[in-house]
């Protein structure tokens, strides 16, 4: 069987499914069997939702102290810890993912920076930048990810062993890659909340930015949002991983890395 054919035997295999943040769901055999290695993956995917999810909330933070709001600042927000984002959200970067990890055997989080409203309507292109800064992170993470695979590839720093899985330095980054490929995808989606439903009106004039808001947040559309983006975000997704895969990664560790991190 060809390389790529392989790849999407096994991507099928996974069902389109990956250890997700926000409102994705996924699936995995990861502790049907409690073995060490499996506790080390699960350890390895819930570290890179925290750091990711961290860096991906203090971007928003920063935008918008650049932008002239301090409401994020001022709750210790622009920064790369991640005490202040677990204060904030301690149920949703803490207590529901491993919970949902040991449970259900899935990864389902989430996280959030405050702002003020009476500066997103002041400045409707400010916050849009804001809400972008969130996924622009996640893609650069992810693209540092890649670039650390391709040269330790090169290089013969990452190796996959005889079963034909990739190595421990492999995996963690491949889960970066993918985590953040997600992350950065999924919050594009422009639904609320998500931040790509601020995120449009940088291609908006002012006053259509206004009439926007006035109808955003007037309305309670982000558990519609929610249902809509986890519906569809797989047939969205999808090609976009493919595409990202192939353009990025290194075409002998597609394979090996796909079967160590999702367990296939």
């Amino acid at each position: 069987m060809e390389a790529a054919e392989q790849l999407g035997a096994l991507l099928a295999k996974r069902g389109g499914d990956i250890y997700a943040t926000r409102a994705e769901e996924t699936k995995s055999h990861f502790m049907s069997d409690v073995q060490p290695e499996l506790i080390a993956l699960g350890f390895i995917w819930y570290v890179a939702f925290l750091f990711s999810t961290t860096c991906h909330e203090a971007a928003h933070a920063l935008a918008a102290k650049i932008g002239g709001d301090d409401t994020a600042f001022a709750g210790g927000q622009v920064s790369l810890n991640p005490v202040p984002h677990i204060q904030r959200e301690p149920w949703g970067m803490v207590a529901f993912p491993i919970l949902s990890l040991i449970v259900t055997h899935n990864l389902f989080g989430w996280a959030s920076a405050p702002y003020d409203p009476t500066w997103e309507r002041r400045h409707p292109r400010r916050a849009a930048w804001m809400a972008l800064a969130g996924p622009a992170t996640n893609y650069t993470l992810m693209l540092i990810a890649a670039m650390a695979l391709r040269v330790g590839w090169t290089y013969h720093w990452l190796r996959v062993d005889y079963n034909g899985r990739a190595d421990f330095p492999a995996s963690v980054l491949g889960v970066f890659f993918f985590l953040n490929l997600l992350l950065g995808t999924f919050n594009l989606l422009p639904v609320p909340p998500l931040d790509g439903s601020t995120g449009i009106m940088l291609f908006m004039s002012e006053n259509r930015a206004h009439r926007y808001l006035d109808w955003l947040r007037g309305n309670s559309y982000a558990m519609v949002g929610l249902v809509v983006a986890v519906f569809g975000f797989q047939y969205v997704f999808e090609p976009i991983e493919g595409a990202a895969m192939y353009a990025l990664l290194p075409r002998e560790l597609l394979v090996p890395l796909v079967r160590t991190i999702f367990r296939l």
